[in-house]
């Protein structure tokens, strides 16, 4: 199942003339137990393998994507679909800065705005409203948190992290715009490589990925600087957060007690992670790391691990025309190349049960080509060798990020000027 030749032809322009090192024509992109330094670059745990071989051909799923929620006006740069069970609601998050909602069953023609922070968001290329997250314990206590960019000063500009209340339930829900409590915020040195993904994960701390700060070929070394956030993983927990101290560093952080390093810091040496994700049954964490110009990578992310960037792009030296020392970094569990697209967007391990092949096949995407992979999580996660299998080549073009319901299924969230803009995985 591939695309035509004239896609392919579409694709290759685009990777010679956009992919320069920064994917600048791009919008954005474009527990495990914590190890000692000892251990640092050893290969992933064969722990999280399994008696369950490698899928055979015939037992290989196949997928389509339709529109998820019929009459829902378009909505050009949708970043995230979030479920919120509690209130039978699904929010929409645009990078513009809008939060939006819809009812679970529908209609959903109307969707309302529940969230506005445009005035405060700096929404351009890879900047915006980025992310948002839902407490653990939101049922009780209602608290919501946000990534996005901003301008402290006409010459500055950040990322920050930042709490809501909400109102309301239902049809009433709503942030509380004045409650906003900033969590922390990072300086960016550019426009691109913000990372963006914020999340809790099942030990209850919040998880944010950073970019490199921008530019092309990480000009300023933060990838491999622990003395910076960018181009990190970080770890916090913000489970007593107040204006006083709004989060504290979870003492068994890799990094605690490390001179010369954040202790914030869970693992490092990322480009651009764009979109993580925890496994619902196995608790890792997946994150698909864009590339520069040359490979495209897919990481399970592990605590005091150095991902290579920017001594190694994906299992190459970077430049790639030259020879690197790749003692202590960990390699990526998948890898593609320019022909198959230009922007990884991370995904999920599908745990859900409308396809029931899939089940265990973490599942991404490429944002210039429109593409739908997947690879069977235990195997890769295991450190065996893997083979990607294509699960839909006939779905739109400049996907931006994937998303997983309450019940394990995905949802597509595409670029677009006209037509749907949220699709959903279901059996072809």
């Amino acid at each position: 199942m591939i695309r035509s030749t004239l896609l392919l032809s579409t694709l290759l322009v685009l990777a010679a003339t956009s992919c320069d090192g920064a994917n600048t024509a791009t919008p954005p992109p474009s527990p495990a137990e914590v190890v000692t330094e000892a251990a640092i670059g050893t290969p992933l745990p064969t722990e999280a393998a399994v008696d369950t071989p490698t899928p055979t051909v015939s037992s290989q799923p196949s997928v389509a994507l339709e529109p998820a929620f019929p009459g829902l006006p378009t909505l050009t740069l949708p970043m995230m679909l979030v479920d919120v069970p509690e209130h039978d609601l699904y929010l929409i998050v645009l990078q513009e800065g809008l939060v939006l909602a819809i009812d679970r069953d529908g209609p959903y023609n109307a969707p309302r705005t529940v969230h506005d922070q445009r005035e405060r968001t700096l929404a351009h290329g890879e900047e915006g409203l980025l992310a948002i997250a839902l407490d653990p314990d939101f049922a009780r206590n209602g608290y919501v948190y946000a990534y996005y960019s901003f301008r402290p000063s006409a010459d500055r500009r950040a990322g920050r992290i930042a709490r809501f209340n909400t109102t309301g339930r239902g049809d009433t829900f709503a942030f509380d715009d004045a409650s906003e409590l900033v969590i922390l915020d990072i300086p960016q040195p550019a426009a691109n490589h913000n990372g963006g993904s914020l999340l809790f994960g099942p030990d209850g701390m919040l998880y944010l990925g950073l970019g490199d700060g921008g530019w092309g070929g990480d000009p300023q070394g933060h990838g491999q600087n622990l003395e910076t956030l960018l181009g990190t993983v970080i770890r916090i927990d913000v489970s007593n957060s107040s204006a006083e101290e709004p989060y504290v560093i979870p003492p068994d952080n890799p990094m605690v007690g490390l001179d010369g390093a954040r202790p914030e810091i869970w693992a490092y040496g990322l480009r651009n992670p764009w979109r993580m994700s925890f496994d619902l049954e196995t608790g890792l964490l997946w994150a698909g790391d864009v590339g520069q110009n040359h490979l495209e990578e897919i990481d399970v992310i592990l605590p005091a691990r150095n991902y290579g960037w920017n001594i190694t792009e994906g299992t190459s030296c970077f430049p790639p025309d030259e020879d690197c020392d790749m003692s202590g970094i960990t390699l990526p569990v998948w890898e593609y190349g320019r022909f198959s697209g230009c922007s990884i967007i991370g995904g999920y391990v599908y745990r859900g049960s409308a396809i029931s092949l899939l089940h265990g096949w973490y599942v991404y995407a490429d944002y210039c080509t429109g593409l739908v992979w997947g690879i069977h999580a235990e195997t890769a996660a295991a450190g065996e060798p893997v083979e990607e299998l294509l699960l839909t080549d006939d779905g739109p073009q400049w996907i931006l990020s994937l998303a997983e319901d309450s019940a394990g299924e995905i949802y597509v969230l595409v670029r677009t000027n006209d037509g749907d803009s949220i699709y959903r995985l279901v059996p072809r």
